[in-house]
C-alpha cells in the first residue's frame, strides 16, 4: 500500500507559476513510476506528465509540453510538478498517481493503469 498527499495548489494569475509537490509513504517509492492527471470542472481525469523509477525519462501530455516539468527526489519519496506559464485552461483538480514498477515499462498514460492515487489539489488559474 502507498498514500500519496499532494499539496502546492492554489489561485495564480494567468502567466504565473506554481509547483506542486507529492509525498509518497508506506512502500519503496523507487519501485513506482509517477504520474500526474488533471480533471477539470465537467470533464473527465487527463494525463499530465509521468517520470519513470529512476527518474531518467519524464513524458508529457501535448498540452503542457514546454511549460511543465515532472521531477522526483528518491531521497525524500516525492514527485514534484513545475508549472509555469499557466492559462486558464490550466484550473483543475491535480492528481498524483503511483504504478509499482512490474516491468521494464515506464510509459504509462492511462488512468487504469496507475494502482495508488491522492486525494487531489486545486489549481485555479485566473486571467
Amino acid at each position: 500500500q502507498v498514500q500519496l498527499v499532494e499539496s502546492g495548489g492554489g489561485l495564480v494569475q494567468a502567466g504565473g507559476s506554481l509547483r506542486l509537490s507529492c509525498a509518497a509513504s508506506g512502500r519503496t517509492f523507487s519501485n513506482y513510476v509517477m504520474g500526474w492527471f488533471r480533471q477539470a470542472p465537467g470533464k473527465e481525469r487527463e494525463f499530465v506528465a509521468g517520470v519513470s523509477w529512476s527518474a531518467s525519462s519524464t513524458y508529457y501530455a501535448d498540452s503542457v509540453k514546454g511549460r511543465f516539468t515532472i521531477s522526483r527526489d528518491n531521497a525524500k519519496n516525492t514527485v514534484y510538478l513545475q508549472m509555469n506559464s499557466l492559462k486558464p485552461e490550466d484550473t483543475a483538480v491535480y492528481y498524483c498517481a503511483a504504478r509499482l514498477r512490474r516491468s521494464s515499462s515506464y510509459y504509462f498514460t492511462k488512468e487504469y493503469e496507475y494502482d495508488y492515487w491522492g486525494q487531489g489539489t486545486q489549481v485555479t488559474v485566473s486571467s
